[in-house]
């Protein structure tokens, strides 16, 4: 198997970075992290592709990771700016047809891809869609916890300190090995001037929930998609509520037969997508859609 890659590209004036995943000429999967994470989060799922013969792209959100920062936190720290990101990357690698697999917030970038509606190049490119544990309606209780620790990071005179933190706010993940655990620490910390760690994301993308407050309500473009759609959804999920599930059931891809949802048993928001059943179950859904 070949090496990941590191790599950096500019979109529309913003300097991206992602990971680079498996033989060039195989089929594609763009893996797309969660709210206040980094694409490293996706490496035990890329390897997983790989081993199935795919090729598997991995971005840092803006702001996130070793992605640039938002000059302008209002106007692009939002939904429909990283779909044009997501555009921007796929033109850059010349990506005409993908897999998309999405965690939270990457899998709600992926709805707004999927649908076309904000950037219609998208929509004949995304083959399949998988949301890890986000819908076009997500919990306004489970925002403002998210809200509470993403917008004030807290900063640590120790990276094994970082970790304890991680290990707390990020449980509901479900189980991971002690070396997953210092694998995210260390590909999501950053050192402040004063010399303590911190996680790698600029504060400022929460704002994305004040300036936009309406910015995950879009239903509009899971109505859109044509394309078949997976949700996994942790059993303890505060995020994505089962009338919610029942809703995507009877709309969109699931009025047209083009829905499923698995319930993962032992997590919250949201599974890690690091052990066999939940990589077997996405890879699964990709492969029989590709």
């Amino acid at each position: 198997m070949n090496r990941p890659t590191s790599n950096f590209v500019q979109i529309a004036g913003r300097e991206i970075h992602w990971m680079d995943w498996g033989e060039r000429d195989a089929p594609v999967v763009v893996a797309w992290h969660g709210l206040a994470r980094t694409g490293r989060d996706m490496d035990e799922l890329a390897a997983h592709f790989v081993a199935c013969g795919y090729r598997v792209i991995c971005p840092d959100t803006l702001g996130r990771g070793l992605s640039q920062w938002s000059p302008a936190p209002d106007d692009e720290y939002q939904l429909s700016f990283y779909a044009r990101l997501a555009a921007g990357l796929c033109d850059a690698l010349q990506l005409a047809r993908v897999h998309w697999v999405g965690t939270s917030m990457g899998g709600a970038i992926g709805m707004v891809c999927a649908s076309g509606l904000a950037e219609p190049s998208m929509k004949p490119r995304i083959a399949s869609l998988v949301l890890n544990d986000t819908a076009p309606q997500i919990a306004a209780s489970a925002v403002e916890r998210i809200r509470a620790y993403a917008g004030q990071p807290p900063a640590f005179d120790t990276v094994m300190e970082l970790e304890a933190f991680f290990r707390t706010v990020y449980k509901p993940y479900g189980w991971l090995s002690d070396a997953q655990w210092r694998r995210l620490t260390e590909t999501s910390a950053r050192r402040l001037p004063d010399g303590r760690v911190t996680p790698h994301y600029d504060p400022a993308m929460v704002r994305q929930f004040s300036a936009h407050p309406e910015d995950y309500a879009i239903w509009q473009h899971y109505d859109a998609i044509e394309a078949p759609v997976l949700l996994l959804r942790g059993a303890e999920s505060d995020l994505v509520l089962r009338e919610t599930v029942e809703a995507m059931h009877r709309r969109g891809p699931g009025a047209k037969g083009r829905f499923e949802a698995f319930e993962v048993p032992g997590c919250g928001h949201a599974p890690a997508l690091n052990v066999p059943e939940q990589l077997e179950r996405v890879s699964g859904f990709v492969q029989a859609n590709s």
